[in-house]
């Protein structure tokens, strides 16, 4: 940060709506434009302005170069949230995280002790899902009732009161200043970051593209800003330390006083490939000229099971190449059963083991569904964007349904690698809901575009869990198919779920596995 510093002014600025007011609010937008003209013409500042900063900071960057401030010279955002794909909710699921950010928010200044203590807020969250609460009433439950939590809960989905935050396509056309965005593979913002990136690229001109670049390290959210070379037991190395605040000062250097451009960026696209195992061993920074070329083409990985029974992971179906022609397979969830949030969850939040911890994949019975690959035969790369095509049916107007993707290693040792979250009745779009009708066969796609970069074991195997969302951390739906934020234990209904794999609904994964030549310098 000194070198930054000595090289650039900086100036703090909170946004108007963060504190007090709290939330996501549409004026940022042009207070930040404001913002930036003010410091364009202090006397310390030679009439270029850049932004830097994460998550809420990194979406008000783009939420301020929406409005073109004349003398804003370049963004920087990180981890930036998409207010209405994965803040305040995600695909259209709201988190109870909701409520502790709020109570960040809700004072004059940040409220960071209250807000850091996990054990506080999963234990509220814990005792809410135990009693079956309504949803908006989450606030008032953990002693801290919201104007604007209450206001997102009215908009469940992606609507105009979202889109009024975000740049619109004439608008990404229009971008000319030079981006630099940054994310992590375990990253929760990374859905926003990237969408920002792949909306700015499916509409600026070849000019401005050629001025956008992208960083995705492994990091979580905080590394993202901070790297660290280790995350909930998932192993880095230390080439995942990157000084980042060095990076934005030459970043600042080049695009606003004709410096040499950063080393770092050898190409338009930067992302690590973790090593293989666990070890700590060295990842490699590996280089793309197109963020789309590198992510295309996966490989498509048929789910089955012998006999319609893949209800655990002893038990479990599996994922072949060859598409089978008939099978279903069946699991059941009950929004009464407690025994996921009590027993799996709990008040731990596991912080230094929660992407190797494997308690969620092994209570899967007859409330979920696992699938296997065949051991690996070589080491191979997986580089690019996972996604499963579901063709389901069930007996209730809605449920929630999660896949999660991990790599068990030939010792055993399991890595998250990949999840995604689907309210069906959004199956077909996040702005209009049409609930299910007992015995229709719909498809679902879990295709968020998360990017996943690692190099496989020999031997290992890919697993994918396929079950309903059942969570201390998201908003419970009982399935009635009315308003998921005012439903109770008395709208519960028990919702059968069937997977369909045969010739007329295939259901599949697409695994981006890769030739290790491909990813030679």
């Amino acid at each position: 940060m000194h070198a930054l510093l000595t090289s650039h002014r900086m100036v703090m600025c909170l946004p108007s709506s963060m504190f007090a007011a709290a939330g996501i609010q549409v004026a940022n937008s042009r207070d930040g434009h404001d913002v930036v003209e003010w410091l364009a013409n202090q006397p310390f500042c030679d009439g270029k302005v850049a932004m830097w900063g994460g998550s809420y900071a990194g979406f008000d960057q783009w939420a301020t170069a929406k409005e073109f401030p004349p003398h804003l010279a370049t963004i920087v955002p990180a981890a930036a949230a998409h207010p209405g794909l994965d803040y305040p909710s995600y695909n259209n699921l709201a988190m109870a995280y909701d409520v502790q950010w709020f109570t960040l928010t809700s004072g004059h200044t940040a409220q960071d002790n209250l807000f850091g203590d996990q054990k506080f807020w999963r234990t509220k969250f814990l005792d809410a899902y135990k009693k079956h609460l309504p949803f908006k009433s989450l606030d008032s439950f953990v002693g801290n009732p919201s104007v604007n939590f209450q206001r997102i809960l009215k908009h469940p989905t992606a609507d105009a009161y979202y889109d009024a935050m975000l740049p619109t396509r004439d608008q990404f056309q229009k971008f000319t200043l030079p981006v630099l965005t940054i994310t992590g593979q375990y990253d929760g913002d990374e859905l926003g970051a990237l969408t920002y990136y792949r909306d700015h690229f499916a509409n600026a001109s070849p000019q401005s593209r050629a001025k956008h670049f992208l960083i995705i390290g492994p990091w979580d959210h905080a590394g993202t800003r901070t790297p660290t070379d280790e995350v909930a037991g998932v192993k880095f190395g230390a080439g995942a330390i990157v000084d980042l605040n060095d990076l934005h000062r030459q970043w600042y250097d080049w695009t606003m006083k004709a410096g040499p451009k950063p080393a770092f960026l050898k190409n338009q696209v930067a992302y690590y490939l973790l090593a293989p195992g666990n070890s700590g061993a060295n990842g490699e920074w590996k280089y793309a000229d197109n963020f789309e070329t590198l992510t295309a083409n996966p490989k498509t990985y048929y789910l089955d099971s012998k006999n319609g029974d893949a209800n655990g992971v002893f038990r479990s179906g599996s994922l072949n190449e060859e598409q089978p022609n008939t099978g279903t397979d069946t699991f059941v969830y009950d929004p009464m059963d407690l025994r996921r949030g009590e027993n799996v969850e709990g008040t731990d939040p596991k912080e230094k083991t929660a992407a190797i911890d494997q308690t969620f994949a092994l209570s899967i019975v007859k409330d979920g569904l696992v699938y296997h690959t065949d051991p690996l035969p070589n080491e191979t790369p997986l580089v690019g964007c996972p996604a499963v095509n579901l063709w389901v049916s069930i007996d209730t107007p809605d449920v929630d349904l999660e896949c999660d993707l991990y790599e068990i290693q030939p010792d055993g040792t399991s890595i998250a690698l990949w999840s995604d979250l689907r309210r069906l009745r959004y199956r077909e779009s996040l702005r209009e809901a049409r609930l299910v009708k007992p015995g229709e066969i719909v498809r679902c796609d879990f295709n968020p575009g998360l990017f996943v970069a690692r190099r496989l074991m020999k031997g290992s195997r890919l697993r994918l869990v396929v079950t309903a969302v059942n969570s201390i951390l998201w908003q419970k739906n009982y399935c009635s198919g009315g308003v998921v934020a005012e439903e109770t234990a008395k709208d519960a209904r028990t919702c059968n779920v069937q997977v369909y794999h045969d010739a007329e609904h295939p259901s599949a994964m697409q695994l981006p596995l890769r030739d290790p030549a491909m990813l030679q310098e």
